[in-house]
């Protein structure tokens, strides 16, 4: 497997060929006991937060629980990035895969969604992960993405002053100046979300679980979801 996923920068590649060798086991896990009719795309777990509300690490204890792995922005980005890799994952498709990923393709871009080269390309790379393996993506308005019949939308909220402390420790610097990262980001993250979607990005019926870090330690958070998935029969066998 050793350089068969590659992207430019050299951590960010090693970052994207860890996941997909762990995407891969998912997938293998997935033909090994079929569905027993076309679900789409495989269980999946979308998580959105507010940057120091503690989503990284929770999607880190899920991935560890549940033995799937994560696509965050920044692997997401080098994979809708990389022709390469979006073919070999394209590639490993079988018949009735592509037909079902260049269906939803072309019924998703013809639909209200505005879209550019970044957009298509993500949409691709989302939706090829999501028909073969189960996957936790974070970030980057996934939920609004993959198909609204499948797998747990779940969204990390915290207090500004909480999440602000949170990122000032996580990236050594001070309150003001986290407080103001997170306000751009948010800024960012609406503005994406407004226009590819035209939706708001702070609706919570986007949302199947919402969870206030604020009360919640990230060892209850990740009790809290993996009981969910369980209810859904959405938690691999042990």
């Amino acid at each position: 497997m050793s350089g068969r996923w590659m992207t430019g920068d050299s951590t960010t590649a090693k970052l994207v060929e860890k996941q997909m060798r762990n995407w891969e086991i998912a997938r293998s896990q997935r033909i090994e006991s079929p569905a027993t009719e076309d679900e789409g795309v495989a269980q999946f777990l979308a998580i959105s937060r507010r940057p120091g509300a503690g989503g990284a690490r929770l999607a880190g204890m899920l991935s560890e629980t549940l033995g799937w792995p994560v696509f965050d922005k920044q692997i997401l980005d080098a994979m809708a990035g990389d022709d390469t890799i979006r073919r070999q994952v394209y590639e490993s498709m079988d018949e009735r895969d592509v037909g079902w990923f260049e269906e939803t393709l072309r019924v998703f871009m013809q639909g209200e969604f505005e879209t550019n080269d970044y957009f298509r390309q993500l949409t691709h790379t989302v939706l090829s992960l999501a028909r073969q393996g189960s996957a936790i993506f974070l970030g980057r308005g996934i939920d609004l993405i993959l198909p609204p019949s499948r797998g747990l939308r779940v969204r990390l909220i915290a207090s500004w002053e909480r999440c602000a402390e949170r990122y000032a420790k996580r990236h050594d610097m001070t309150v003001a100046e986290a407080t103001e990262q997170i306000e751009r980001h948010e800024q960012q993250i609406a503005e994406f979300i407004r226009h590819q979607f035209n939706r708001d990005h702070t609706d919570p019926t986007r949302h199947d679980l919402v969870v206030n870090m604020d009360r919640f330690t990230p060892e209850e958070a990740l009790d809290i979801v993996v009981g969910v998935l369980r209810s859904r029969g959405g938690e691999p066998a042990a």
